[in-house]
């Protein structure tokens, strides 16, 4: 659909000997069970692990102990330039639960924020030892569960796919020896440039440490990748976003305008700001937080389906869904109050044009493909992602208070929830929650209709529906009412009607 762009042409990628791996902290990757769904709701387990980010971990003279990397600057010694570094230096096995308050427990992954001085964490889900779990989420539905009732202002347990190379990388650069099993090889449509290696290479060329982080710093280049936030929440707000890029097939070694940087925000080939859905920057107040609709101080299950123009994974994505479960009723997403936005719960082509016109925002998800865009990323395969962070760039406002500071907050797409303006700040957060975690747990994937039922039970469960084929019995909203071998009842309860969602296989209530 774009012009794909040629990675391995790129300058920056030049050959040298590899980013080595430390033998002085054995990897061992945590366990996680996911489950795999099919049509009808069974599913079954899968054992899966996760990985942590390699810009996290211990980066040493390879041939000894010493840090190549200390607070938020490289060793000159050892990193005087890329080709020394990437040669010099080694990424070490990490000790999950003791250095970075990383645990698992069955299909449960716990993210505490601060563990001694560490601070926040991001890991991947794992196919294998070596290989991170690609997934293709076109006419297929995610769900999983969450537990944010101890992340408060400023802080963000983010769950989202970015579009990664299986192995980290690993077999498109020679230089980078560590791959997958070390958690290499990360982008967003951020474009990052806080990135210690990009595509098998230091990135020290230009690296300034940040003036409000004593452990991040930024390079001349940034790692760009289209990345679909299926969820970015804390107690307060939640979002979901997808997010395109112009360049496919992995990370993108962005340099310049190309990064879209600064006030080049527009210009750079990934759209930084996406399409959102934030209930609360809709106008809904009431929907989501604290004793409310969805009530954030218990579990909740987070239900989001691809829908493709053809009810296949062959079609173009066209709408990303949303529906929640929690204390046994599935509950529909919330519309905008806004008039112009009043007939939209979900994210689609549509949705996007009317909303970033009544915010006033550009729509640079539009310019660089839109769905259609996303969801030849998922075709491309993407990478799940799991993480909780502070944010030393604007204290989170942008997803938990009225931003940008330069509008009221009465405008329309300003609020975006109630904290504080003055909240958020890092050096709050982190030294007044630092026991702030996010659980995720039994996460599936599979066709529409699978992953969830009102009773929250067990991954056999159907979605909700009938049980009996009676004269005069009816659908209740999102059961299934059709589809190949289905017996039960083709009636919609009053205000939904029933659509072929994946044809001939499953049509829902809606």
């Amino acid at each position: 659909m774009f012009n794909k762009v040629a990675l391995l042409s790129f300058t920056f990628l030049a050959v040298v000997l590899g980013q080595q791996v430390g033998t002085l902290t054995a990897e061992v990757h945590p366990s996680l069970t996911v489950s795999k769904c099919s049509a009808g709701g069974s599913c079954t387990a899968e054992n899966k692990s996760v990985v942590l980010d390699s810009n996290w971990r211990w980066l040493h003279d390879a041939k000894g102990s010493t840090n190549c990397y200390t607070g938020n600057t490289f060793d000159k010694s050892l990193c005087g330039t890329p080709e020394a570094c990437t040669t010099n230096c080694a990424l070490e096995g990490a000790e999950y639960a003791k250095t970075y308050g990383i645990t698992t427990s069955g299909d449960a992954l716990t993210l505490k924020f601060v563990t001694g001085a560490n601070v926040g964490s991001r890991v991947y889900l794992l196919d294998d030892d070596n290989n991170y779990k690609i997934f293709n989420l076109k006419n297929q539905e995610f769900t999983f569960d969450v537990d944010v009732s101890k992340l408060p202002c400023g802080l963000n347990g983010a769950l989202y796919f970015v579009e990664m190379e299986k192995d980290g990388g690993k077999a498109s650069y020679t230089t980078n020896k560590a791959g997958a099993k070390y958690g290499t090889g990360y982008c967003d449509s951020q474009c990052p440039h806080d990135i210690k290696f990009i595509n098998g290479k230091a990135n020290t060329l230009g690296w300034t440490g940040s003036p409000n982080d004593s452990n991040s710093g930024t390079g001349q280049y940034g790692a760009c990748c289209a990345e679909m936030d299926i969820w970015e929440a804390n107690s307060i707000s939640s979002a979901y976003t997808p997010h395109t890029c112009s360049v496919y097939g992995g990370p993108y070694a962005c340099e310049g305008t190309e990064c879209g940087d600064g006030d080049n925000r527009y210009g750079g080939v990934c759209d930084k700001d996406g399409c959102d859905f934030n209930s609360y920057r809709q106008g809904d107040t009431s929907f989501y937080g604290p004793g409310k609709t969805i009530d954030t101080t218990k579990k909740i299950t987070v239900v989001t389906q691809f829908i493709t123009t053809d009810g296949t994974a062959n079609g173009d994505l066209k709408e990303i869904r949303r529906i929640y479960v929690q204390n046994g009723k599935v509950v529909e997403n919330s519309y905008s109050t806004y008039p112009t936005l009043a007939k939209y719960n979900s994210i689609t082509e549509e949705y996007c044009s009317a909303q970033k016109t009544l915010f006033g925002d550009t729509n640079s998800f539009a310019d660089r493909g839109g769905l259609a865009a996303m969801g030849d990323s998922y075709e491309n395969g993407m990478v799940l992602v799991m993480s909780i962070w502070d944010d030393h760039a604007v204290n989170m406002l942008w997803l938990n208070s009225a931003y940008p500071l330069d509008k009221p907050e009465t405008d329309p797409g300003v609020a975006r929830g109630t904290c504080s303006r003055d909240s958020g700040k890092p050096e709050d957060v982190e030294k007044n929650s630092p026991d702030a975690t996010v659980i995720y747990s039994n996460i599936k994937y599979g066709p529409i209709g699978s992953t969830y039922s009102s009773t929250g039970g067990s991954p056999t469960n159907a979605p909700p529906t009938s049980t009996t084929t009676a004269s005069g019995a009816t659908q209740t909203k999102y059961g299934q009412c059709g589809g190949t071998g289905w017996t039960g009842p083709t009636v919609c309860a009053a205000g939904s009607t029933c659509k072929e969602v994946s044809p001939p296989y499953y049509s829902q209530c809606q």
